[in-house]
């Protein structure tokens, strides 16, 4: 398989490379295990089930991510306002985080904030393209040693998040490649969104 170095050197302009991107999407799309996502819903749907949250935590394009991970699972699913899901992202308080960055470092933004919300039965879902962000990697070790679940989505090799993951979506890319693992988490947000939400307009 291409990566986006090569593609863009043997593109002629940028309709051949528009083309080229698709497929090398697709290709990396037809290589992720489709179970691990049935697994990540099931995981939801047993924490809306039992009245946990759902956290979610990035970085960057990560950060936006989570953000809209958050919006889509929670109030983007208002089918059942008597059980809804509840989920929340850590990235999208700038007056914490920026507390805790000059406070405890940047590498705690997402500690401090658990040790105040999280509760035994929730689920931490954490997103970087590298697997080695020290900050998202903190967190899925507080999260491990309090027995919770981990959900990691990560591009590259994996990295260190990989490892530490009950469930973990890997994009394999080439190191670097966020674009391409970015775009696929997004695609995966929505995949899973329309899939509860249609279910539970059915049900």
């Amino acid at each position: 398989m291409n990566d986006m170095k090569t593609l863009f050197k043997e593109a002629r302009d940028i309709n051949q490379f528009s083309k080229s991107y698709f497929r090398y999407m697709f290709e990396l799309l037809n290589q992720l295990d489709t179970k691990k996502i049935a697994e990540v819903i099931r995981e939801f749907e047993r924490a809306r089930k039992n009245k946990n949250t759902v956290f979610f935590i990035g970085n960057g394009g990560s950060a936006s991510t989570a953000s809209h991970m958050a919006n889509d699972l929670g109030l983007g699913m208002r089918v059942d306002e008597k059980l809804p899901f509840k989920a929340m992202s850590l990235t999208d308080n700038v007056s914490s985080i920026t507390a805790i960055a000059n406070d405890s470092g940047y590498e705690r933004i997402f500690i401090r904030q658990l040790n105040l919300y999280y509760k035994p039965g929730d689920r931490l879902v954490a997103i970087s393209a590298s697997g080695n962000s020290p900050n998202v990697v903190a967190a899925a070790e507080w999260v491990r040693r309090r027995k919770g679940k981990v959900i990691g989505l990560v591009g590259f090799d994996g990295g260190k998040l990989r490892k530490l993951s009950d469930i973990c979506i890997h994009v394999k890319t080439s190191k670097g490649e966020y674009g391409p693992v970015e775009d696929i988490h997004m695609i995966l947000d929505h995949l899973i969104y329309t899939w509860l939400y249609f279910k539970r307009r059915k049900g």
